[in-house]
């Protein structure tokens, strides 16, 4: 049998979860994340973008998050990111108020904007603490009170997880082992503590196994591994033209070219270099 899938690849993520066969999956698996935060259970959900075959892995126009809704009007939005994308809590509230807005046609009141809640699934570790789920909500600094129950937004770090240690209850942990790729030896103890899940590494499984799935995966992950690449070097060249900048300024203040160096990062022959071309 061939190499299982990365189900944190967000290709494989939504035809996972976000497949209107898969619903019961998403559904188990978001009553799960809000039992955390104290939420009532939900009972049906409306998957607004399902995964279709049009999703294709290259295409920048193609959403390989998933849109739902409760019953009660309730948005959701759950991403899977393989790598740090940066500015990721800034990315979060634009998109969580891009939804949030988009609710409102021309004319209506601002009382029918429905709650929205974003749930981030990361590869990596972003948040300073040990949790591995983060809740965010809008409330007074002092006192705890809420402004509006309508921002909601979730922090899941796969990365912080113990995936030597199989859990021995139910809860949303025996998910995200699943998702962080715990030894197939384990999922028979997963699936004991969550039947859904069955569901999920069957789906899994398929996937690996079907040509033109592999073949659509792959060309994701290519994606995907271009992007961090891309950003990384974009990030390493800001900070370089940053420190060069810096050095130039210091130097116009007629600092010397040791303290110059030690401020910025650069080698004393970099900076003795930007001196001369002054």
């Amino acid at each position: 049998m061939p190499d299982l899938l990365n189900p944190r690849n967000d290709f494989v993520f939504k035809r996972i979860f976000g497949s209107e066969e898969n619903k019961d999956v998403l559904l188990a698996f978001l009553n799960r994340t809000f039992a955390e935060s104290g939420d009532p259970p939900l009972t049906e959900i409306v998957l607004l973008n399902p995964y279709t075959d049009k999703d294709a892995p290259r295409d920048k126009q193609s959403i390989f998050d998933i849109w739902a809704k409760t019953d009660e009007g309730k948005l959701i939005n759950v991403e899977m990111q393989l790598f740090n994308k940066y500015d990721i809590e800034k990315r979060t509230l634009f998109y969580w108020s891009k939804r949030y807005s988009s609710q409102l046609q021309e004319g209506q009141p601002y009382t029918e904007l429905k709650k929205c809640v974003t749930i981030n699934i990361l590869n990596f570790s972003f948040i300073k603490n040990d949790r591995y789920h983060n809740v965010f909500h809008l409330r007074e600094d002092h006192t705890g009170i809420e402004l509006s129950d309508d921002i909601e937004v979730h922090v899941v770090e796969l990365s912080k997880l113990d995936d030597q240690s199989v859990p021995t209850g139910e809860g949303l942990v025996n998910w995200l082992l699943f998702l962080k790729g715990i030894d197939k030896s384990n999922w028979e103890v997963l699936t004991m503590n969550e039947p859904t899940l069955k569901k999920a590494m069957d789906t899994l499984e398929f996937l690996s196994q079907d040509r033109e799935a592999r073949r659509r995966y792959e060309e994701r992950q290519k994606y995907l591994h271009d992007e961090a690449s891309m950003i990384e070097w974009a990030t390493k060249k800001g900070k370089a033209e940053g420190a060069m900048e810096i050095a130039r300024n210091m130097l116009a203040l007629g600092l010397e070219v040791p303290i110059i160096a030690k401020a910025s990062g650069l080698s004393e022959a970099v900076v003795q270099s930007l001196k001369s071309n002054l």
